[in-house]
């Protein structure tokens, strides 16, 4: 039996984040797959120290806009192929997507677009998050089993907020944003920290200009979502929220294989 640990970590920049100490905390908790997003650098800028972590092999997708999104994948088991980005020129030049085969999953480490800031780039996440699924649909039809982790920026529920309406109207809680989370969903895939863990006040992201972190009014935006075809394989799902070093905390799951 083979059990694997999957971590997924929005750093909001790498190179802050190994000032912070990355490297020590990946050597601590040897995860078997380590994804982050929102490296926000060039793979040119990256130092020695994290693209070779003892014990890992590491892969970049940055964007081309230097000091923005990017997502990076350290493995221990070298994969099958790997692929940057969804074959989509207008969403790959951010450098949001990193796909890995492995022998018994296909994994997608994703920085899905903020749509906050104007219209335009809400339209432009919208128009991702179809594209994305479109993809993941006919991997799935090819008889591939999906685990797809990393930032969403969407609260799927009101569990999901600290102030659900309160943001009614705000990108991140849209209805039309949580619903494609629904067809997500109905599509078979599973929300793997919702198979364990049913509360209120469990979040991911915290806005540090109003300090919300110190009174967890946060909201849950990070996630792992696997293919019903591997509930079975599913042991565990974690919010680690006492790990610091980013507005983010890092999430995690394991999962097992005969």
């Amino acid at each position: 039996m083979e059990k694997l640990k999957l971590y997924s970590w929005n750093v909001n920049g790498i190179r802050a984040s190994i000032k912070k100490g990355i490297v020590e905390w990946i050597n601590k908790e040897q995860p078997d797959i380590f994804c982050t997003q929102e490296t926000k650098a060039q793979f040119h800028q990256l130092p020695e120290s994290i693209i070779n972590v003892s014990g890992y092999t590491s892969y970049w997708n940055s964007a081309e806009k230097p000091g923005y999104s990017g997502v990076s994948i350290h493995t221990r088991s070298k994969p099958e192929n790997h692929e940057n980005g969804m074959g989509a020129e207008e969403f790959d030049h951010e450098g949001r997507t990193l796909m890995m085969k492995f022998q018994n999953f296909t994994l997608y480490n994703v920085y899905f677009p903020n749509g906050q800031s104007k219209e335009e780039r809400l339209k432009y996440k919208l128009e991702f998050y179809d594209e994305f699924l479109k993809i993941i649909l006919k991997k799935k039809e090819d008889g591939e089993k999906i685990v797809i982790c990393g930032d969403f920026n969407t609260a799927h529920h009101e569990i999901d907020l600290a102030r659900p309406k309160e943001n009614i109207n705000n990108s991140g809680f849209l209805p039309i944003e949580r619903e494609w989370l629904d067809q997500l969903v109905d599509s078979g895939f599973i929300d793997c920290y919702r198979e364990f863990n049913q509360e209120s006040g469990n979040y991911t992201f915290w806005d540090t200009k109003t300090r919300a972190r110190d009174r967890n009014i946060g909201w849950r935006i990070d996630y792992f979502f696997i293919d019903e075809q591997l509930k079975s394989n599913l042991i565990s799902a974690e919010i680690m929220n006492g790990v610091f070093g980013s507005d983010h905390c890092p999430i995690a799951i394991e999962l097992y294989f005969d």
